[in-house]
């Protein structure tokens, strides 16, 4: 069985899908619509910058969202058609990218919705209160209580916000006791601990603002059941039923994002081949991190279609 697996922030470059929207139609309509929706020149800044212009939460969510969904499209024209996908998932913005293919939400209304989420998440908490860092070389439970720890000391929150791999968890939180969360993290044994270079902090309880606003536009939404299930985020679990979508993506804003047990419950389903599409190759060193044993393919533009649409059809 196959999954697709989209990224999230971060995964973005200048020039991201710009040969796709050359060569295939169905790419590139899907930069029209984009445009379109938001009435900017999304296409533009995807394939000529600047690189600064892409790192704006509220341009970057709706970017790559359009980015891996042309890619996507790319790939299925190349095919000859859709592919036989057993399920989808995508690593928090991505998993927006994951309900656009499995129909679950229309593009338009997807990068509406993420450029909305994105300046949410901006707005959430005042430039320089919050941050995010990575941990490395301690297992998850180490890093919750290297938080727990750092709370107690400051009276300020962190706590984890992406288990992405073993060893591998990303903290966030206000920007004292993210520091103290990484003292406490290498004091603890952690291999390394640093900030990352984010403008808010993701995926923890300081976005409830941000939460509580989506949650407004998210009811304002059409949704679907998605076909195949998309892996939930807050979850780590198949999801089919379009009711469940709304609370599921406002929870996403809030809680961590369970990478690590999304891929070991799509091995656990009988997935044996992943397919990552976006515009850079991001997840798939994780997943080799969580499941080795899965065979592991990406479309990062026009150069990898017909070795995917390959890779694809023989996991059918």
């Amino acid at each position: 069985m196959l999954a697709l697996l989209f990224p999230g922030q971060g995964s973005q470059r200048v020039g991201m899908a710009r040969d796709a929207a050359e060569v295939s139609p169905a790419a590139r309509a899907v930069f029209e619509a984009a445009d379109r929706a938001l009435a900017l020149p999304l296409a533009r800044l995807c394939f000529e910058g600047p690189a600064d212009a892409l790192l704006a939460t509220e341009v970057q969510q709706p970017a790559i969202l359009a980015a891996s969904v042309a890619l996507l499209r790319a790939l299925e024209e190349r095919a000859g058609g859709p592919l036989a996908v057993a399920y989808l998932g995508g690593h928090s913005l991505g998993e927006y990218t994951a309900l656009v293919a499995g129909g679950a939400l229309a593009l338009e209304d997807a990068v509406r919705l993420v450029r909305a989420r994105g300046a949410y998440m901006q707005e959430a908490v005042p430039p320089g209160a919050g941050a995010m860092a990575a941990i490395l070389g301690a297992d998850a439970a180490a890093v919750a209580e290297a938080c727990a720890r750092a709370r107690e000391r400051s009276g300020e929150w962190v706590e984890p916000a992406n288990f992405n791999a073993p060893g591998q968890t990303v903290i966030s939180g206000q920007t004292a006791a993210v520091d103290l969360a990484c003292e406490e993290a290498k004091r603890a044994g952690a291999r390394r601990a640093a900030r990352l270079a984010v403008s808010a902090p993701f995926h923890c309880r300081l976005m409830a603002s941000a939460a509580e606003r989506l949650a407004a536009d998210l009811a304002a939404v059409r949704f679907a059941d998605p076909r195949p299930p998309v892996v939930a985020n807050v979850t780590a679990e198949p999801n089919a039923a379009a009711a469940r979508l709304p609370e599921l993506l406002r929870r996403q804003v809030t809680e961590p994002v369970r990478f690590t047990e999304m891929v070991e419950r799509l091995a656990a389903l009988g997935v044996r081949r992943v397919l990552e599409v976006g515009p850079s190759k991001v997840l798939l060193p994780l997943v080799a991190r969580i499941a080795p044993a899965l065979e592991r393919a990406s479309v990062t533009g026009v150069e990898d279609l017909d070795a995917a649409a390959a890779f694809a059809a023989a996991a059918a």
